[in-house]
């Protein structure tokens, strides 16, 4: 049996990968009001948990993509997913700040190995013209999956377990809505492995694909069944675009770590949201998919009417880096369908950014080191959340009355200055620096050279 158009059903197994990734993802940041008041966590103890998840990722990043490259996309996705399942099951367990940022180490160490892998599948599964689409389609999965969350995990967490389900009230001694959030969230990736290994192989490998397709993928630069050995670490870090890109990364993930992790609690804390009211945040998400879907369509729009790869997807980073001066306006229009849609404008240009500079990773790259060189990239990215998380945290809650973790000492020894600086200052100077930092990657990526990188996969 031959199915039709199988990469692009590679591609909707991996959005429901990525949807399950970011539901497991958020169920603490749309909870957390009621987690905090259930452990006792303050916003700086809330920011160490998150900044635990994050180390986790950057450490994750940098072996995950090797791992990939080794095991092959199949096996690698299929770990990744089991171990951040379990570790989001496991939380359902958490007593206090300690064991809930243990559980959250945990579930970062897997959640980071899906974005290598996914990038490696359409290296394997597409060509050039379609791959940025391929990577807005699965990114988009990122952008459901947190859209999904406070309407699954909201209504899981405000369950009346005591009156109705009393055996299930029993397995905990309290917090039992939120506690069955992150079981139910975490059961959902094991169900996913099932289409997954009966579906996935290489192209070349697979019963399923037509010579057709086949042909189309290996003639616009998909995978060819080569086998080269990958690139060693010094020939990974000292291949300059790496730096470039890891760069980029860091300097503006931060704006979409912001709103998976703070947003929330920004129209809680400043708008006066409760619990239940926080389900609007469906609409930064919203934007966030049709920005993914647009930047990865946009640019290889481009790549049809002859830019190169690279050229294309850096004109549509400029729109984008043009757009993201509307974010201190969030903090500043006083009606709440404003903030929304402003938010909206700039999360859709942060995410059409991301897929883009994404995209770059797959174009140049051999696709022997997909994996390898995107986790590294990729790394920048947790680096700059985890600045993001303690400046953040700083300015929102002021100097701290209870001992420092060992990353709030750590970050106050390297950015002593600049925490003193904004502390207790509020969100709106984090508003204000996220209209700068796309601006400012882009600029140190043109005068980098990475306009003139050649594509080393198409």
């Amino acid at each position: 049996m031959r199915i039709r158009g199988l990469r692009w059903w590679i591609v909707v197994l991996v959005f429901l990968a990525a949807v399950s990734n970011y539901i497991d993802r958020q169920t603490l940041s749309a909870l957390a009001p009621t987690i905090q008041a259930d452990l006792g966590m303050d916003d700086r103890e809330y920011a160490n948990v998150v900044n635990l998840f994050l180390l986790a990722y950057t450490i994750a990043y940098l072996i995950s993509g090797k791992l990939v490259d080794r095991l092959g996309t199949r096996a690698g996705t299929a770990l990744f997913v089991v171990w951040w399942s379990l570790a989001n099951v496991v939380t359902a367990w958490a007593q206090g700040p300690r064991s809930m940022g243990t559980c959250r180490f945990l579930l970062g160490l897997g959640e980071a190995g899906v974005w290598p892998a996914a990038s490696k599948a359409v290296s394997e599964w597409f060509p050039s013209r379609e791959r940025a689409l391929a990577i807005g389609l699965y990114t988009m999965g990122a952008t459901i999956g947190a859209i999904v969350a406070p309407y699954l995990v909201i209504p899981l967490a405000t369950f009346d377990y005591a009156g109705k389900l009393p055996l299930v009230d029993g397995l905990f001694d309290y917090g039992t809505g939120w506690r069955v959030a992150f079981m139910v969230t975490g059961l959902i990736g094991i169900l996913w492995l099932i289409p997954w290994l009966m579906l996935y192989r290489r192209p070349r490998e697979s019963k399923l694909i037509s010579g057709d397709e086949l042909a189309l993928i290996e003639d616009g630069g998909g995978s060819v069944e080569v086998e080269e050995r990958g690139w060693t670490w010094v020939q990974v870090l000292s291949f300059r675009p790496v730096w470039l890109l890891l760069l980029g990364r860091l300097l503006t993930d931060p704006a979409w770590y912001f709103y998976q992790f703070w947003f929330a609690k920004y129209l809680n804390t400043s708008r006066g949201l409760d619990q239940g009211s926080l389900e609007i945040t469906w609409i930064v998400y919203v934007a966030a998919g049709a920005g993914s879907l647009a930047g990865g369509w946009a640019s290889g729009l481009l790549v049809k009417k002859g830019r190169t790869p690279v050229q294309a997807r850096l004109w549509i980073m400029l729109g984008c880096a043009c757009l993201m001066p509307v974010s201190p306006f969030i903090a500043k229009v006083a009606g709440l369908n404003s903030a929304m849609v402003l938010a909206a404008c700039a999360v859709f240009a942060a995410l059409a950014w991301l897929i883009n500079i994404s995209a770059i990773v797959v174009d140049i790259v051999p696709k022997h080191s997909v994996g390898t060189v995107f986790s590294v990239v990729a790394a920048g990215s947790t680096l700059g959340g985890i600045a993001m998380n303690m400046i953040v945290a700083a300015m929102v809650s002021g100097p701290s009355s209870k001992p420092g973790g060992f990353l709030d000492q750590g970050f106050k020894m390297l950015f002593g200055r600049l925490i003193e600086a904004v502390e207790g200052k509020g969100y709106e100077p984090w508003f204000l620096a996220m209209a700068f930092l796309h601006p400012l990657a882009l600029l140190l990526l043109w005068a980098g050279g990475i306009h003139r990188s050649r594509g080393a996969s198409q």
